[in-house]
């Protein structure tokens, strides 16, 4: 019984239950190309969208960048959902950079002494070096290809979600904005918030910005929940942060529910 139930565990917290109903979303007009990688060592294919009016115009845009960014993955429900929000000028015109997927769970997850966390892949704890990748490699691509401002985001659900956070710890210099949907913070015994009050030094986040959301699934929600008390008792000045419960979503859905608010109130936050 105690492996039946870790086994249902594992499907919604890491698959999202795959039989449930998916939608399709239609691919939007975008461009893709690869990278050899050094960091990771393969190659990454890497999708990006920008919005309407970036080839007529000269300005430089700030980039959200997103690991689940296949094109069978997420890249294009955000794309098409980051198009319906600047054309009803909701939010400003923003690129989008996917990453597509070889070894999720490798590259969204660090260490971990939890045995049966380790079952979940061959591999796992390869989040450091995935960050390494983005941070020294693609970066300096987009930045070279395309027209971009000194502001930068990441978003993402599950474990993308827990590499978001993981990432807002460690390396808070890397982006300006920080989404994440149903983060997997129970990974590691709760590493990321069990260590958070010693990580989280005001000086690292001032101009930053940090929005979350918990669904109703017991292992997650405790997580976030006790994350969210941590930063309400921390009362840091300079980061800007919201939580977004959301006791009546799925893990399955949370993504799709709260998107929307997510960016609106990330990418217009001053």
């Amino acid at each position: 019984m105690k492996f039946l139930f870790y086994s249902l565990s594992i499907c919604v917290l890491l698959f999202g239950c795959k039989n449930t109903p998916q939608i399709v979303d239609p691919i939007p007009v975008h461009t893709s190309f690869t990278i050899e990688s050094s960091e990771v060592g393969e190659t990454r294919i890497i999708n990006v969208w920008t919005p309407i009016g970036y080839e007529t115009t000269k300005d430089s845009l700030p980039v959200m960048y997103m690991a689940d960014g296949g094109i069978k993955e997420d890249f294009p429900h955000i794309a098409n959902t980051l198009d319906k929000l600047i054309k009803s000028k909701r939010i400003a015109p923003i690129i989008l950079v996917g990453i597509e997927n070889t070894e999720r769970r490798r590259d969204l997850t660090g260490p971990t002494e939890v045995e049966t966390d380790k079952e979940i892949a061959p591999v796992v704890g390869g989040s450091e070096k995935f960050r390494n990748f983005i941070s020294i490699e693609l970066f300096q691509e987009i930045n070279k290809r395309y027209r971009t401002s000194n502001k930068k985001g990441i978003l993402g659900e599950s474990l993308s979600g827990l590499f978001v956070v993981e990432t807002f710890f460690l390396k808070p210099e890397m982006f300006d904005y920080y989404i994440a949907f149903d983060p997997s913070l129970w990974w590691n015994n709760q590493f990321l918030v069990r260590n958070s009050n010693k990580n989280l030094n005001d000086s690292l986040y001032i101009e930053k910005t940090f929005w979350f959301a918990g669904s109703g699934v017991e292992d997650i929600s405790v997580s976030t929940n006790q994350f969210n008390k941590i930063l309400l008792d921390k009362n840091l000045k300079n980061l800007k942060w919201k939580y977004s419960d959301e006791p009546k979503e799925k893990h399955s859905t949370i993504f799709r529910a709260t998107k929307e608010k997510a960016l609106i109130w990330t990418l217009n936050m001053k």
